[in-house]
């Protein structure tokens, strides 16, 4: 094993993270009674422009005011290649304690995190901040992919990247019928049967970037979210794709309406029977480790240290489910 290991990011419950629009107040309390683990007021792509310095305001005043529990805050700024960006972090730092997190919209080179970065420490220390907060950035353009693993070590601050769909489609020019969805031109043919006959499958096209994105964030210790799916009435695909994003390696995802929270905590969530596995597991290992053998079977499999460290990521995820529940 390597020598150069990743230092894991603040370890966070993640499976899923509410979109709520910060010019939408009226939204907030009913955010703060959902079962999201995590919940980002949005500043940018939600707010008109002629909405933005209002609905700055109204997420000042909600993050300070609204009884958000055990829940981790998030707002996603508005981008570098704005005049609302400075403003969005210097106030939000300055007037939220409740504050956990800052969303970063289309980063594309290192140096964006790195610009937030430095902007952020300075208030901290000015204010005596005594959080420190956390950075996530959205990886959704063809420049930010072709640096994702660039931008995955630009930051310690740097918790998260999260795969966006819809702007990185704009930004590539992809052919898709809604954000996170399929395309039917999107397939491959298969070789002609013994009466000339082929079958056409549809194809994933998110797959390669997505896997390109979570092996960034695992080689940094960061999680690796997956972005919307745009189509809220079809609960089928939803559920798919959140299944296979979970298979993956994807920590959660973000969820744009409340029906989607349930499905999705369920597909980033281990199974009893999973966990009871899990758990055989690291116990099985343990014993073989006071025996000083490097390897037993259970269940008339071999099972050895990869497996316990699979078995240990399970085991995590459901005791920090259940704190979770505990704490609601």
């Amino acid at each position: 094993m390597s020598f150069t290991q990743p230092e894991a990011a603040v370890t966070r419950l993640h499976r899923t993270e509410l979109a709520v629009p910060g010019s939408t107040p009226a939204l907030f309390e009913k955010a703060a009674r959902s079962q999201a683990d995590v919940i980002f007021l949005d500043l940018e792509d939600a707010v008109s422009p002629n909405e933005k310095e209002k609905a700055r305001v109204d997420v000042i005043r909600g993050l300070n005011e609204v009884d958000w529990k055990n829940k981790v805050m998030s707002v996603r700024i508005n981008g570098a290649d704005t005049h609302y960006m400075y403003r969005d972090v210097i106030d939000l730092v300055e007037n939220c304690p409740r504050l956990d997190m800052i969303m970063i919209p289309k980063v594309g080179v290192p140096a964006d995190v790195y610009a937030l970065d430095m902007l952020v420490t300075q208030i901290e220390h000015a204010k005596a901040r005594s959080k420190r907060i956390g950075f996530v950035a959205l990886i959704e353009t063809a420049l930010g992919l072709a640096h994702v693993e660039a931008i995955a070590a630009s930051s310690r601050r740097l918790e998260a990247m999260y795969f966006g769909a819809g702007d990185l489609a704009a930004s590539l020019r992809m052919r898709t019928t809604s954000i996170g969805g399929m395309h039917p031109d999107h397939g491959v043919l298969s070789d002609p049967q013994s009466n000339g006959e082929r079958t056409y499958s549809q194809t994933d096209p998110w797959h390669a970037a997505q896997v390109r994105l979570v092996v960034a964030c695992r080689a940094y210790g960061l999680r690796p979210l997956d972005g919307a799916f745009g189509d809220i009435k079809d609960v089928q695909g939803f559920a798919t794709a959140t299944r296979r994003a979970a298979s993956m390696g994807f920590s959660g995802r973000m969820v744009i309406h409340p029906s989607q929270i349930a499905p999705a905590n369920e597909a980033f969530s281990p199974s009893e029977t999973e966990v009871s596995q899990a758990q055989r597991v690291v116990e099985a290992m343990r014993v073989a480790a006071e025996e000083k053998r490097g390897a037993v079977q259970l269940d008339g499999r071999l099972i050895d240290w990869a497996n316990v460290r699979m078995a240990q990521n399970t085991v995590w995820l459901a005791e920090a489910i259940a704190a979770n529940h505990k704490a609601l």
